[in-house]
């Protein structure tokens, strides 16, 4: 059977995820979050979303300000030592956005029971938790093997999950880092809890190259729809032995972020002013990317 080519552009890739779904993105907290992505979503100019997640950061305080998302539902909205995620808190002050708190592993675990094909995740530790009283979509129940006290969280249930990743060839065989950490290693569940996964790469290398690897290729063609070549894609955050943060653009971010007036004269200059995300990089400018490179 001939191989199905998943590499596409980044406009093509995007143009699946529809006003209305949930969506997830990869990355923890504010390492290797797929922010080419993110930028053409908000040019495409989709909205209502539900991001679904575990601990998120830029990339949903950006599509927030932008006027993209409707509800939230992860552990965490931050920017860590950046300070406060300022749309986010904004839209949630002002009533604009719905948010829905899971603890941090119970957001994983969300996914892992995507992953096992379980409509929910069951758990102990939730007896007198506000998390299980203020959440109707969390279920208690008694264990039929322990006859103890039990919860059950419902399954994260993205339409869409999109990461970034180290590298991939064209048929959507996606590999990781070999020294890797939590960011990775959540793109993985991520990648095996849904049907339609986008993928940026920083390289794209030939299937040859993969399979020399084999041990690395942790998300197989099959569960990719799109794999896309974007390097710096996860621009400002960093990808692990590859690119560094841009604590200079994060610091711009923070302060572009500070009103909704300046925050939208950023989307003006970097993303609605920009056609796509080489446009964008132009603007951060080569001699600064060059600097962040890993070697």
């Amino acid at each position: 059977m001939e191989r199905t080519v998943k590499l596409c552009s980044l406009e093509e890739a995007v143009s699946a995820i529809s006003d209305g779904d949930r969506i997830a993105f990869g990355g923890f907290a504010v390492y290797q979050k797929p922010m080419a992505a993110v930028h053409q979503i908000i040019r495409a100019n989709i909205r209502d979303l539900t991001i679904v997640g575990c601990v998120n950061s830029v990339e949903a305080d950006m599509l927030i300000g932008a006027g993209c998302v409707s509800v939230m539902e992860t552990s965490y909205t931050g920017l860590e030592k950046y300070g406060l995620a300022q749309n986010y808190r904004r839209a949630l002050q002002g009533g604009n956005i719905k948010v829905v708190h899971y603890p941090e592993m119970l957001a994983w675990d969300r996914f892992r029971a995507d992953r096992e094909g379980m409509p929910f995740w069951p758990v102990y530790f939730l007896g007198g938790n506000d998390v299980a009283r203020d959440n109707p979509q969390i279920v208690p129940f008694t264990c039929p093997v322990t006859g103890k006290q039990a919860w059950a969280v419902p399954a994260a249930k993205p339409d869409v999950v999109v990461i970034h990743a180290w590298r991939g060839d064209k048929y959507g065989n996606i590999q990781i880092q070999e020294r890797s950490m939590l960011p990775q290693y959540l793109n993985v569940d991520m990648a095996r809890s849904c049907k339609n996964l986008i993928v940026t790469v920083e390289e794209l290398a030939d299937t040859e190259e993969i399979k020399k690897s084999p041990h690395l290729t942790l998300i197989p063609s099959f569960r990719t729809a799109a794999v896309c070549h974007v390097p710096f894609g996860s621009h400002p955050t960093p990808t692990l032995c590859c690119t560094e943060e841009d604590a200079a653009h994060y610091e711009a971010y923070v302060n572009a972020s500070a009103s909704e007036e300046t925050f939208e004269a950023y989307l003006d200059k970097y993303i609605r002013g920009t056609k796509n995300f080489a446009e964008y990089l132009s603007l951060i400018g080569e001699t600064h990317l060059k600097t962040l490179e890993v070697r």
